[in-house]
């Protein structure tokens, strides 16, 4: 789509809102460069006549650090003429995962300094470990890749971190979820800056389903088998490897020769989840594999995974993936 000559003439007088995009070490320079061609194909659609039109337009600067003068400092500029007045920041996903990410004071302070002086400081994926750097996320529901929330509940002890949405506005910080979630987030600040019109055009355009909100239906299991505690790990494989038995605490506790109550101490130490949450988990995602790759029954997917009834089956999946098998199924299932 190209700049239109009513394009260039709104330029002149439109509402101008800075996003900046911080480039730091081992950031995804993909996702970069993606948001700054969502806001160049927004700026394109708004500058069509349609309802609530806010003539505004994003002006998209990007910044790193400075080695030279220890600074942040902008690398890149959609309009390198007019002096800078982030509206929003934004840390993008990381390349390596998190426990690898360098510290980045710098960064960090820079992001803070802009938060004081009223910037809206956003994340996305493991961009939340460099937020959590300035001190912000203490005390907010924020959200990350679903694989990282542990480490980032650790990380900031203070805030809740809500993994199942993947994108949480809390007005002056806005977390996002997975690495490209970065399309979430730019549909959100559309639509902040330019209204729904816009935002649903750009959307449109772009083939994609604007902001979503749950993050559950596109989670994995991971079950953390790099532990020392052995005892544990060998239930955590009969559970693996037996999903349609209905072990009891009793059974798995005599498997690890261990009393009840330790056993279940030391599987919540050893896996983060207790062993219901354990089974569950492990349930639910044999559950969505069966419903994505195969044509078998959900009444008979539930038996094959120790449900009794479908009922209780559909229950458990709703409140696990966040929506029904049934419609899992229509919306993931393998063509």
């Amino acid at each position: 789509m190209k700049l239109t000559r009513l394009t260039l003439l709104r330029s002149k007088t439109d509402k101008v809102v800075e996003v900046a995009l911080l480039v730091y070490p081992d950031c995804q320079i993909a996702a970069i460069h993606c948001l700054t061609d969502l806001f160049r194909i927004a700026n394109d659609w708004a500058a069509y006549p349609h309802e609530d039109d806010r003539h505004c337009r994003i002006r998209v600067t990007h910044w790193q650090l400075n080695p030279a003068s220890g600074r942040i400092e902008c690398c890149w500029d959609s309009d390198p003429a007019d002096a800078h007045q982030p509206a929003f920041a934004i840390a993008p996903p990381s390349v390596v995962m998190p426990e690898r990410m360098s510290d980045m004071p710098r960064e960090a302070a820079w992001l803070a300094e802009l938060h004081g002086r009223g910037v809206i400081v956003c994340s996305i994926c493991a961009g939340a470990f460099v937020l959590a750097q300035t001190g912000l996320l203490a005390r907010r529901r924020i959200t990350t890749h679903w694989a990282f929330a542990e480490l980032l509940s650790r990380t900031c002890p203070d805030a809740h971190v809500a993994s199942e949405n993947i994108v949480l506005d809390d007005g002056d910080v806005i977390t996002a979820g997975a690495i490209l979630a970065w399309n979430d987030l730019g549909f959100l600040i559309v639509d902040r800056v330019m209204g729904a019109n816009v935002m649903l055009a750009t959307s449109r355009f772009m083939l994609s389903e604007g902001v979503r909100d749950d993050q559950r239906p596109l989670e994995g299991f991971l079950p953390r088998l790099d532990h020392d505690d052995d005892a544990i790990l060998e239930a955590q494989h009969l559970i693996l490897s037996t999903p349609g038995i209905n072990h009891t605490i009793a059974s798995l506790a005599g498997i690890s020769c261990l009393t009840e109550r330790t056993f279940i101490r030391r599987f919540q130490k050893a896996t983060g989840l207790n062993p219901a949450n354990y089974v569950r988990q492990v349930r639910m995602t044999k559950a969505k594999d069966a419903l994505r790759l195969g044509n078998r029954p959900i009444a008979l997917v539930a038996k094959e995974l120790g449900y009794d009834d479908v009922i209780s089956f559909r229950k458990a999946f709703q409140n696990v993936v966040g929506m029904s098998p049934a419609a899992y199924r229509q919306h993931f299932r393998t063509k």
